[in-house]
């Protein structure tokens, strides 16, 4: 199973999110997505579903993530993801 996360980028605060910083973290499949996910204390129904599904991080999580196994990629490989041209 590969996990993989993104850059921190700034973001806007909302109701629901209250961080000024975030990130992806994605996987090879929403099964793996979710299973990694709960590895590192995230609840399974803050799940993002859309065209890429994943879940949002704070740099806290983020460095949880990645202490966990989760691979550093950039912005062309989520790119990649979102048009489906990047498959395991």
């Amino acid at each position: 199973m590969t996990a993989y996360v993104d850059a921190l980028k700034p973001c806007l605060r909302n109701a629901r999110w209250r961080h000024d910083e975030s990130c992806h973290l994605l996987a090879d499949s929403e099964e793996e997505l979710v299973s990694f996910a709960s590895r590192i204390g995230l609840r399974p129904s803050w799940v993002q579903r859309g065209k890429l599904v994943h879940f949002d991080l704070t740099e806290g999580k983020r460095r949880v993530a990645v202490a966990s196994g989760a691979v550093e990629v950039g912005d062309r490989f989520v790119a990649e993801r979102l048009r489906g041209e990047r498959r395991p």
